[in-house]
This record gives C-alpha cells, sequence and structure tokens, in this order.
C-alpha cells in the first residue's frame, strides 16, 4: 500500500541548544554507553525499540556489516536501563567536520510513557557534544542532527523539538508502506 510518509530533519548547533528533559523520579534509571562494540546487542537493540515502528532498514544487513557499522571509530551506543533492563538506546554516527548524526533513538514499547525518553535523548544529546574527549582523533563536535519520519512514535518529533532542536528540512514522498518487523505476538505495545 502506497503512503505519504513526511521526513523532518532537526539540528542543534551549540551545546547550548540543549534543554534538557528532568531525570525521571522514583525509577532506577541510568544512562550507560556500551563500550565493547557488539553486532548482537546493537541488532538487538535496533529490533527490540523499532520493531513496532517500521524501522526495517538494517534488517537485511549481514554479520560483518553491523560488525563494521559497530566498530566504526566515534560510533556510540549509549542505553537506557531501567533497574538493570535495557529500555531503549541512542546510536550515533560521527561524520566528517565535527558532524554527530543520532541515527536511531528510541525506547521499547514497555518503557515508553514513564518520562525515560526525554532523559535518554538529554544524555544522548550531551554525549554527542562531547564526542572528541572519548574520541581524540575527532575534532569537536559542531553540529549534533537527526531525522524522524511520519512512521515514527506520536511523541517523537515534540520530544526533539522539547530537547532544542530546530527544523531544518521538510520532505514528502509517496512510500510502500511495509510489514513491521515486530514485535512478537504477544508482547506489550
Amino acid at each position: 500500500m502506497s503512503i505519504t510518509l513526511t521526513t523532518w530533519s532537526l539540528e542543534q548547533t551549540s551545546p547550548d541548544d540543549l534543554r534538557p528533559a528532568r531525570v525521571p523520579e522514583g525509577d532506577d534509571i541510568t544512562v550507560r554507553r556500551a563500550e565493547v562494540p557488539s553486532p548482537e546487542f546493537s541488532r538487538f537493540l535496533y529490533t527490540a525499540v523499532g520493531g513496532d515502528v517500521h524501522w526495517g532498514d538494517r534488517l537485511p544487513l549481514t554479520y560483518a556489516q553491523w560488525k563494521e557499522i559497530a566498530e566504526k571509530p566515534g560510533a556510540e551506543v549509549w542505553v537506557a536501563y531501567d533497574r538493570g533492563t535495557p529500555a531503549g538506546y541512542v546510536e550515533f554516527d560521527p561524520q566528517d567536520d565535527g558532524v554527530v548524526e543520532i541515527v536511531y533513538f528510541g525506547l521499547i514499547a514497555a518503557f515508553r510513557g514513564r518520562g525515560i525518553g526525554g532523559h535518554l535523548l538529554t544524555e544522548g544529546i550531551r554525549r554527542a557534544w562531547d564526542l572528541a574527549e572519548r574520541w581524540p582523533d575527532r575534532e569537536p563536535t559542531k553540529r549534533v542532527w537527526l531525522h524522524t519520519c511520519s512512521l515514527d512514535g506520536p511523541h517523537a518529533m515534540a520530544n526533539y523539538e522539547r530537547r532544542g532542536f530546530r527544523l531544518f528540512d521538510t520532505k514528502v514522498e509517496t512510500a510502500e508502506e511495509g510489514e513491521t518487523p515486530g514485535p512478537w505476538p504477544g508482547a506489550q505495545v
């Protein structure tokens, strides 16, 4: 079935653009970097978070391709944990000239609606801005950007804007709507 797909590109051009979210109260939420590149863990996060929102672009990748993405210098995955259980993640793709793209961000369905997303995005943006401190061969970050689309969760765009991202491009196209790869039957959505 053909659908109209809108893609919005947003950016920050200074660390001062970040408007932090509050830390969720009452929960033991931590955000940690996955310091050991792991194609298996990256694929798990990708499918667990994106399974119900039409993420499918990476599903055909081979193990070697997942490994290459995970091991790219400056590529990082930051994971939100709720009492030790992965709740969501943010993934960076370091680009030339001090640019960092947030290529994936989201929560597993069971963890949505509790304020974890704003907190995770805040921490992810902070880590994108200080990426060169962990990767000395990189020049300091000058721009952090991302894109979201009309297939993403209903609160995605508002979360990005509340964190200080500004719209710089909009594309509207006709696309074929594919099946979501998950969640599997019986999963909480």
